[in-house]
């Protein structure tokens, strides 16, 4: 293998499929980008065995061919290189030089033949060509909202893997919109928003899948094509593509855990609470980790005591409803006012030891659920 290709572009394409590596195996290949160049193009693909990421790149090929290269080592050495053109030359022995200007590396690749091959049935067909049991497209959705979406659920997902389908979010596609759903057992965040869809789609995605997604949108503006099959999830965006598995255990009923009704309604600015409970945090500590007791009156009113000592902060808010003091464990609770994204919320309660909704204070494009923490003297 001989080519040359631009550094910039061959940088960002080594850090973008970088995400789908493994930082440590037994197995050197998984710790490695395959390089494969052929016709006009180099493409890399980084894969961990649950997910998979490629990309491809213009470049000068003198001579097709591929390798293994460690994915921190030729990262850091390309970004490091004082030219903007790069000549990366492979041999049969697989040494491998990797110039830039003046300066010059050289690695032992691993051979091609050693890298997992990604799943075929998870690549979407290309030119109309039919094939059996591979994915299909499911919906072309804009980046930002996609992005969005993801964004504001995620923070929900559970890092205990003892219920793995908790580790994912619930990707579920109507012909009229796509709803997000995450949750840990503690708290649970919903959204949804009006798209388009060829059919409708139900599935499990792990969250680190849904995160690098995010993180490859930035702050593109560009669609991002999504096709699904039984096992695998495809992402095409901005010159990627992601393959994942699909979590296949079932997901919660979480329609379930949302009671329509309410018996108290208050309306606050998310800025002033947040200031208020980490006022009120401030006592609060691994090894002191007494709830916040929050009272929903005419005023809301957060109390928290602990050893360190006791404090007690009010702020306006509009209430509606009979007046109700709960627990709160105070980090569920913050994340719910900083992920909700707007200026003032709503919350409702039904009683001091149901699942609390915190709601948009007009329209229905998100739903948090903070489960309420029992005082010990209760």
């Amino acid at each position: 293998m001989k080519i040359q290709c631009e550094k910039q572009s061959l940088s960002e394409a080594i850090a973008g499929v970088s995400k789908a590596v493994t930082q440590r195996s037994n197995v050197a290949a998984l710790e490695g980008i395959l390089f494969t160049a052929e016709g006009n193009s180099l493409t890399l693909t980084g894969y961990d065995l649950e997910m998979g990421i490629t990309t491809r790149i213009d470049a000068k090929i003198k001579d097709e061919g591929s390798v293994v290269l460690n994915a921190k080592l030729v990262g850091d050495m390309v970004r490091r290189l004082p030219s903007e053109i790069v000549e990366i030359e492979c041999g049969e022995t697989l040494y491998t030089t990797i110039k830039g200007g003046i300066t010059e590396y050289n690695i032992t690749g691993i051979p091609a033949k050693e890298y997992p091959e990604l799943p075929a049935a998870a690549m979407p067909a290309r030119n109309g060509e039919e094939r059996s049991g591979g994915v299909e497209p499911a919906i072309s959705i804009d980046g930002p909202l996609l992005k969005e979406m993801i964004d504001t659920t995620i923070y929900a997902v559970s890092q205990d893997d003892k219920k793995p389908a908790n580790t994912g979010e619930k990707f579920a596609l109507e012909l009229d919109k796509l709803t997000l759903v995450a949750l840990d057992g503690f708290r649970l965040a919903i959204c949804e928003r009006p798209v388009k869809a060829g059919r409708e789609v139900s599935l499990v995605i792990p969250a680190k899948t849904l995160s690098e997604v995010s993180k490859l949108i930035g702050d593109s503006e560009e669609a991002v094509v999504i096709s699904a099959s039984k096992r695998y999830v495809v992402f095409s965006l901005k010159g990627y593509i992601i393959i994942s598995r699909l979590l296949d255990e079932a997901f919660l009923d979480y329609k379930r855990t949302i009671n329509p009704d309410h018996v108290t309604r208050v309306e606050v600015e998310v800025k002033s609470f947040i200031e208020s409970i980490e006022r009120a945090s401030l006592i609060i500590t691994e090894r002191l980790k007494n709830p916040l007791r929050v009272t929903f009156d005419e005023q809301l009113t957060v109390r928290c005591q602990t050893e360190l000592g006791k404090v007690m902060d009010s702020l306006p808010c509009k209430f509606t409803g009979e007046m109700m003091e709960v627990g709160f464990n105070n980090r569920y609770l913050l994340d719910a006012l900083r992920y909700s994204g707007c200026d003032k919320v709503a919350i409702e309660l039904t009683g001091p030891l149901a699942p609390v909704k915190v709601l948009p204070v007009e329209g229905n494009d998100f739903i948090f659920l903070v489960m309420p923490v029992r005082f010990k003297n209760d």
